[in-house]
């Protein structure tokens, strides 16, 4: 009678790898609770290594061992509701123009702070142009007046007073330089 036995031995290895990427989209965020998620491509490489030096019951070493994987992941990541993000898109625009208005006002009130301390910032400055454009409205109304005075008496024609005390008044030409 005959007895088969059968013996077998092996090793398994079993690796996994795992990426945390969740499905998150690209978020850009505009300030006071404005973000709009993008689309996204990511990357993710990985590496895997064992190397292993098994020994015996006796302590010997009988062979040496190399696993090595090496990879990558792609993702690509789309918004669906493309009206969703262009409305967002709209909004964040309406926060970076209320963002810059804040910004302009803000330097408009300290240039004219500074104005009426009687300071200035200094020429040669990275900052001397900030408060150029910032001037009193007594002032530019004076200026504006001169500068129309001019242009009237350099050219344009006086007109006959009727009254001594009516204001000047002028006849200018229809193309500049023309004087009549």
């Amino acid at each position: 009678m005959s007895n088969p036995v059968a013996a077998a031995t092996g090793n398994v290895t079993n690796q996994a790898v795992q990426f945390q990427n969740n499905g998150a989209p690209s978020r850009q965020h505009y300030g006071s609770g404005v973000s709009c998620n993008g689309a996204t491509m990511t990357f993710s490489p990985f590496y895997m290594g064992n190397h292993t030096t098994p020994y015996d019951e006796e302590m010997l070493q009988r062979s040496y061992t190399v696993a090595e994987n090496w990879g990558g992941q792609l993702n690509f990541m789309v918004p669906l509701d493309r009206s969703g993000l262009a409305q967002c898109r709209r909004i964040a625009k309406r926060q970076e123009e209320k963002m810059r208005l804040d910004y302009e006002l803000t330097r408009m009130l300290r240039c004219a702070e500074l104005q009426r301390k009687g300071f200035m910032l200094a020429e040669g400055t990275r900052v001397y142009t900030m408060c150029n454009d910032v001037v009193p409205i007594v002032k530019y109304e004076k200026n504006k007046k001169d500068a129309v005075k001019e242009y009237l008496e350099k050219t344009c024609t006086p007109k006959e007073k009727k009254f001594p005390w009516n204001e000047q008044e002028y006849e200018c030409p229809t193309k500049p330089n023309d004087k009549t």
